[in-house]
């Protein structure tokens, strides 16, 4: 039932989004621009509105949205409670587990970062 009311909003949004960006192309232009200052995607000089805005409410971001949305259904991290067994990708692109890492009874210390 929630991957069905998930997929009813999710399309509802895009079938708006898309109406309103051939009705209003210029402001959902800017829209989409605000969007980008969000997330900072705005900043990189070779990655233009024309490369990532026209991608918006389209089918592919329809299915990337729902897949997104589905996999948090399955979100199973609480406050206090033990951490899920997730899968994690080795960099030689293995699917593994979490949990898989631990050795003995040393704690599993994850870290992470990003670099800009």
């Amino acid at each position: 039932l929630q991957k069905i009311l998930i997929l009813l909003h999710v399309t509802m949004s895009v079938v708006v989004g898309k109406t309103l960006m051939v009705l209003f192309p210029n402001a959902m232009k800017r829209y989409i621009l605000k969007l980008g200052q969000k997330s900072r995607m705005n900043e990189n000089p070779k990655f233009s509105y024309e490369n990532w805005g026209p991608t918006f409410f389209s089918f592919k971001y329809l299915l990337f949205v729902l897949k997104v949305k589905w996999k948090r259904l399955e979100d199973e991290a609480y406050e206090g409670h033990p951490a899920p067994n997730a899968p994690v990708v080795t960099f030689n692109g293995e699917v593994r587990h979490l949990l898989d890492f631990m050795q003995d009874n040393r704690p599993l210390i994850l870290n992470f970062g990003s670099c800009t």
